[in-house]
This record gives C-alpha cells, structure tokens and sequence, in this order.
C-alpha cells in the first residue's frame, strides 16, 4: 500500500462483469487478503448494455468511497471510466486502464454491432484528456483493438502507454488468470 495515498481501489469489470478467475477478481481478492480497501462496480441485472447504466453505477460505487480513489478498469470498463470521466468532479489518484476495446470499428463476431453500441450510448469514444493521470495498458494482439488505434486513444486521453506484448485481450480466453503487473502499475499510479 502506498504510504503517500492509501487509495480505495475501485475495480471497473468490462461487459462480462464479474468473471471468478479474471485478473481483475484476482487482483481484488489478494489486495482485499493484504489489507486494501477495494470495492467492485456490481453486475447490472437490467440495461446490461447501456452505457448511462454502467456509469451510473460507477458513480454510485465512487460516491460511497470515502477518501482517495484508484480505478482498475478492464475492457468495455476502461470505456465506463472514459465517459464517467467526462461528467464527474470527482478527484481520482489516477486509473488503470487495461486493454481498451476500440468500439469505433467493428469488433469480432460475438460482440455487440456498431450499431448496437451506438444506440447503447457507446460511441463515438471520448478523446478528451482524463482530469486524472493514467496508464494504458496495451496488447498487440489484441482482437478488440488494435495496437495502433489503442496507442491514439492513450494518447488522446493523456495517458501513458504500456505496451504488454502479445497478451490477447488480458482475459481468461487469453490465458489470464493473475496479472500481476496489475499490482505493479497500481503502485506506480499512486507514487505519481
């Protein structure tokens, strides 16, 4: 734990929600075992899709966070972060960002069509800079985004790049269990 913040970690799952072997419930279960206060934005049971709901309930997991704050998000949920961004006066120690989708593009058969994302409130994608620093964590292989498109989203939002190599999209599917690199951006977030 940073001595500088001891920040609540608020983790933001992506369309999948809680998933028990994802890195993300890993990532809350050790820092939970080591004595971090870490809340998790809960499933939606209604509007799974919509974007104004998986907002709203960041904005109802970060107002019952007393203190400094530190968002842990994945996929769609780096997307949830992006547009809460947009709308809250919240201060933020800063996010982890991890394996944004490019919802612009198509995405791979499976996942929701443009169209679908469009009506859901998704796009187009900020690309304004976040009031908070953070750290985009990239894959370059990626079938969500591409590398490219990913690294000008980084940019756009004023977050720094990380470039993990060949880590699919950091899930279960991509054989991601634990990341621990997770722990290390954390603290380097919160050390500034």
């Amino acid at each position: 734990m940073s001595a500088r913040t001891g920040a609540t970690i608020v983790v933001v799952p992506g369309l999948r929600d809680h998933v028990p072997d994802h890195w993300q419930t890993l990532l809350a279960e050790r820092l939970t075992a080591a004595g971090r206060s870490v809340h998790t934005v809960t499933p939606l049971t209604e509007n799974q899709l919509s974007r104004a709901a998986r907002v709203a309930a960041l904005e109802g997991v970060v107002a019952a966070v007393p203190g400094p704050l530190v968002l842990v998000a994945h996929s769609a949920g780096v997307m949830t972060t992006v547009h809460w961004a947009r709308g809250s006066r919240r201060p933020v120690v800063g996010a982890l960002l991890a394996t944004p989708p490019d919802f612009d593009t198509p995405l791979p058969e499976g996942y929701p069509t443009p169209e679908v994302l469009g009506r859901n409130g998704w796009t187009p994608t900020p690309r304004t800079a976040l009031p908070f620093p953070s750290v985009v964590a990239a894959s370059s292989n990626d079938p969500l985004g591409r590398a490219v498109r990913v690294a000008r989203l980084a940019e756009s939002w004023g977050s720094r790049l990380v470039r993990l190599g060949e880590v699919g999209h950091l899930n279960h599917a991509s054989g991601y269990g634990p990341w621990p690199q997770a722990e290390e951006l954390i603290r380097e977030i919160e050390q500034g």
